[in-house]
């Protein structure tokens, strides 16, 4: 991978890239509330068990499925995953979270990193296209390899919620790295593992167990003090 590639994964996966990241905590906030993620440890041990048992967990096949299907330039597939992804959203907050982000990756890379392999999304409407569709086609379309794609999608996530976790519990700087550092190699892994999953058959590989993430999306819709969309 070129210096050049390297410098754009960087950047469509910064938390300055605008798609309004900074307005979503996955649930987090909830946790927060509930006193799930009340320290370092806590919101590690949240973030972890998200990425790996839980959403997050099928977000990394779902990325790893539509880079397969747009590196390989078949759009029927593209559009099954793309599907698919909306689809498993387990609330409104859910599906708000990935389409309101998915929208926005695609209306800014179409104008500051165009490539053909975005057109094959063309007939995904902006309230159905997941964050992780839209996000795994862009770099598959500018030739980044899968496990590095990856990674860097993973690494924008955490890097996220860690910096929710600071706003919300909070967390001081140096705790917020210790954070990201400590999910390094989980995100790694996860990333490894994601790659390897099938893709001919999908649907066998959406397995996740995160319910309490889930159910704190749900909660998070009607709690009475909010700082974040979701």
């Amino acid at each position: 991978m070129d210096g050049a590639l390297l410098y754009d994964l960087l950047s469509w996966m910064s938390p300055s890239y605008p798609i309004g990241a900074f307005s979503h905590s996955g649930g987090l906030e909830w946790a927060v509330e509930e006193g799930l993620a009340v320290d370092r440890a806590t919101t590690q041990a949240w973030v972890l068990d998200w990425m790996t048992l839980g959403g997050g967990r099928s977000e990394a096949r779902l990325f790893a499925f539509a880079h397969s299907a747009a590196a390989r330039g078949d759009r029927d597939a593209l559009l099954e995953i793309a599907e698919l992804a909306q689809a498993m959203g387990t609330s409104h907050e859910r599906r708000l979270e990935t389409t309101a982000q998915g929208a926005t990756f695609r209306r800014i890379a179409r104008a500051a990193a165009p490539c053909l392999a975005l057109t094959m999304l063309d007939g995904v409407d902006d309230e159905d296209l997941a964050y992780p569709v839209v996000a795994a086609c862009l770099m598959a379309g500018h030739g980044a390899p899968l496990d590095v794609a990856l990674t860097a999608y993973l690494h924008g996530v955490v890097s996220n919620l860690a910096s929710a976790a600071q706003r919300l519990i909070p967390l001081g700087q140096t705790d917020g790295q210790l954070l990201s550092a400590g999910l390094r190699q989980p995100a790694i892994e996860a990333a490894r593992d994601a790659s390897l999953a099938d893709p001919a058959d999908p649907f066998a590989a959406m397995g996740q167990a995160g319910l309490i993430a889930d159910f704190a999306a749900m909660a998070h819709e009607t709690q009475y003090t909010r700082l974040f969309r979701t």
